[in-house]
């Protein structure tokens, strides 16, 4: 256990006055008896909203923007991000249970380089109307890849380094975009059967997948990575899921404080964890510490046992004993739990 989606006008209207000639008079359906109370108007839908400590992700109101990362700073989880079309900068605080996806799974702000060409899903921070709160960043390749897309590639420019390809599944027969350019340079790295390739391994009709960055202006496809087949994609999926095991068992699994009486306490963990939280079992050893803004521990871990765990969706509810009360342990804020195996 380690810790820390032709008739003219006047025939129209002559048709029409017609069939109102012949029609009987149109009856209101379920028409309400004369002098009946008026109906109760169905009560509204309630608006969700960010609320501090509580796991909630306004799919209601959010907007989802392609960009390119231009900044990160991982001690205040905050950053910036160029949006692609317009140019416009636009700045982000990243929420504690947020989905941070990186080469086709899990990860966390530091796996994501300068450049990185992602969606970015955002909310409204109702105190200042901006819309800054991220719950979100999906890099290119997990997208294509969670949306069973591909790249075919239907001209190639080797002078340029260049292809033009349409996106599309075609499993489902989707079909979502057509002449895009890919680019490429001396960095672009090629991958098939998970070994090195090169440029000239592309073929016209293939079904590729990349990991892109953006140039500072533009809407612009500059490839890190080009995957020309899953094999290849998975095997950086594979790597990406084995970092993230790591660094959980490492500094914990993150989770927000939903309750706490004495040595009693509730937690609910976040999805990013889910692998490791499937490991719950009842009776566990575990230890747990509150965490701040960069979801870094703030207090020395307490012991205790696991008493229940259930999955709530792709959440975790969880309830501890601890071996004593626990300093910092406070409803909503992030905590950190270790179990042992």
């Amino acid at each position: 256990m380690k810790l820390i989606p032709i008739l003219s006008l006047p025939i129209i209207v002559s048709i029409g006055s017609l069939l109102a000639a012949d029609a009987p008079a149109p009856q209101a359906p379920n028409a309400a008896a004369p002098n009946a109370a008026p109906a109760t108007p169905a009560p509204a839908k309630p608006v969700s909203k960010i609320t501090p400590g509580q796991v909630i992700v306004p799919t209601d109101a959010m907007r989802r923007i392609w960009g390119e990362l231009i900044s990160l700073d991982l001690k205040t989880r905050t950053g910036k991000f160029r949006k692609e079309g317009t140019d416009e900068v636009m700045s982000f605080t990243v929420l504690p249970y947020a989905e941070l996806y990186h080469h086709g799974t899990f990860g966390d702000l530091q796996d994501f380089p300068v450049g990185t060409r992602a969606i970015f899903r955002l909310h409204q921070n109702y105190d200042t109307g901006e819309w800054t709160w991220l719950t979100y960043i999906n890099d290119e390749m997990t997208f294509l890849d969670h949306h069973g897309e591909y790249y075919t590639v239907d001209k190639i420019d080797p002078e340029k380094g260049e292809l033009q390809c349409t996106d599309s599944n075609p499993t489902t027969g989707f079909w979502r975009e057509s002449f895009i350019p890919i680019e490429t340079d001396k960095n672009t790295r090629y991958w098939k059967n998970a070994q090195p390739a090169k440029f000239s391994d592309i073929k016209v009709g293939d079904m590729m997948r990349t990991c892109t960055h953006g140039v500072g202006k533009g809407k612009v496809h500059m490839c890190w990575e080009i995957f020309l087949d899953d094999e290849s994609l998975h095997k950086f999926e594979n790597d990406q899921k084995a970092v993230e095991s790591e660094r959980l068992q490492e500094e914990g699994v993150p989770g927000y404080v939903d309750k706490v009486d004495g040595k009693e306490v509730d937690l609910t963990l976040f999805w990013e964890g889910i692998d490791e939280n499937r490991k719950l079992k009842p009776g566990q050893k575990i230890q747990v510490a509150p965490a701040g803004v960069d979801r870094k521990p703030t207090a020395t871990a307490v012991a205790g046992t696991l008493t229940s765990s259930k999955s709530a969706g792709p959440l975790f509810k969880v309830s501890l004993t601890l071996d004593a009360p626990a300093t910092g342990l406070t409803p909503g804020v992030v905590a950190r739990l270790w179990h042992a195996e």
